[in-house]
């Protein structure tokens, strides 16, 4: 079995359903996301908590189902295609749970203080690039559900607060952005 087709050699691909130039938003939105859900990966293979394995997990299959989402024109895609506010309340709830737990300081961070909380930190910054890209979608008519915004933006909170769990784990303390006087 051969990994490629040919069939994008002249700068096309299939979204499901309809064959669209390589740079279509919506394929740059689906490469983005692509992206996250590697640098969580690498966040993940990094975590030493094994909690931070089990929900970076969570998460890289929500991305995925957000990726079916957006891959499918709306005329052929399965109802079971559409992430669910269920998801929405989930992130929610465990950046809740890591912000009860997580004492952080009042003065923005500089991320860095451990390997895997600094790869965690550069996962968030790809979250905020792909949430952006989504949003120039829903704001052009382009994304219908509602939930893939939401999710997005809480999606880096998330990851922000398993940055600064995983920096805690390893006995790290946030280094404040402004230096003492």
């Amino acid at each position: 079995m051969r990994l490629y087709t040919g069939r994008g050699d002249q700068g096309t691909t299939d979204l499901l359903g309809e064959r669209v130039g390589k740079d279509d938003a919506r394929v740059a939105l689906l490469g983005a996301l692509d992206e996250t859900t590697s640098t969580i990966g690498l966040g993940r293979a990094l975590a030493g908590a094994a909690r931070t394995k089990e929900l970076l997990i969570e998460v890289q299959r929500d991305l995925y189902k957000i990726m079916a989402e957006l891959a499918f024109v709306v005329e052929v895609r399965p109802a079971g295609y559409t992430l669910g506010e269920d998801r929405v309340q989930r992130v929610s709830e465990l950046t809740d749970e890591l912000t009860a737990a997580v004492p952080l300081p009042r003065e923005f961070i500089i991320p860095g203080e451990s390997v895997p909380g600094a790869a965690l930190d550069v996962a968030r910054t790809v979250a905020r690039r792909a949430e952006r890209e989504a949003v120039a979608l829903a704001n052009a008519g382009q994304i219908a559900n509602p939930q893939i915004l939401r999710y997005l933006n809480r999606l880096s909170s998330l990851l922000f607060m398993l940055a600064r769990f995983e920096d805690q784990q390893s006995g790290a303390t946030p280094l404040r952005a402004k230096a003492a006087e």
